[in-house]
């Protein structure tokens, strides 16, 4: 009975007509498949509303795909992923987006070539992969919440390369400045540094040090941005 759910859709079919009830089923499943997918792609993760309606549907495009070359899977391929990629021509995704996307097309390509228990089955070990790599913070660095921006306005007359480093010993692990800028007509410096504090519960302690040491001119700590456009 097991080998009888894995057999394909189309493997018993003489002919290459696909009826509209395989049509259909193989539809609404790729659309449970994306749907499925994209609740796992969103859970606990940043995400557009317009990604995810475009993940929720990109199985049943390539499954709709592959059923119109005939099961020409190099064809369906290439044109299927082709569709895909448009999205990526001016805005650079990150790699958790386009991983999510080949796993999506992956589906629709199993789905779409009739083998829908493969194609489920498929989805739901890389879909409680991914949960359990994002619920784990898997490839996040130890350190990562201690990340900070520090954005410091000094007067001029104070030597910014020495001014600060007993402090940055006593409360950072790592310090790297990132900008220097003038403002006021040249009376004040905005340094900003990036940061990764040794304590977090000394951030105030940390501030407040600072601000003795400034002139209680502004400061501002944020956390750490990273550049989504990157790899």
């Amino acid at each position: 009975m097991l080998s009888n759910i894995f057999t394909g859709l189309f493997d018993t079919t003489a002919t290459t007509v696909i009826s509209v009830s395989d049509f259909i089923i193989c539809i609404v499943v790729a659309l449970i498949i994306g749907a499925f997918i994209t609740w796992v792609y969103t859970y606990k993760s940043r995400y557009t509303a317009s990604f995810a309606i475009t993940l929720a549907m990109l199985p049943a495009v390539v499954c709709i795909v592959i059923m119109m070359v005939n099961g020409n899977v190099g064809a369906g391929v290439a044109v299927a992923g082709a569709f895909s990629l448009v999205r990526f021509r001016s805005v650079p995704g990150t790699a958790k987006e386009i991983g999510t996307i080949f796993l999506a097309m992956a589906a629709g390509l199993i789905a779409g070539m009739g083998y829908l228990a493969f194609a489920v089955l498929f989805a739901l070990i890389m879909g409680m992969v991914m949960l359990v790599l994002n619920i784990s913070g898997f490839g996040t660095h130890k350190r990562a919440t201690c990340d900070r921006t520090l954005r410091i306005t000094i007067p001029e007359d104070l030597n910014y390369g020495s001014a600060f480093d007993d402090l940055f010993e006593k409360y950072l692990i790592g310090c790297e400045i990132v900008s220097v800028k003038t403002t006021n007509m040249g009376s004040l410096y905005k340094l900003t540094y990036h940061i990764t504090l040794k304590d977090l519960a000394r951030e105030k302690s940390f501030i407040d040090e600072l601000r003795c040491r400034n002139g209680n001119l502004e400061i501002a700590i944020m956390q750490q941005e990273v550049n989504t456009n990157e790899l």
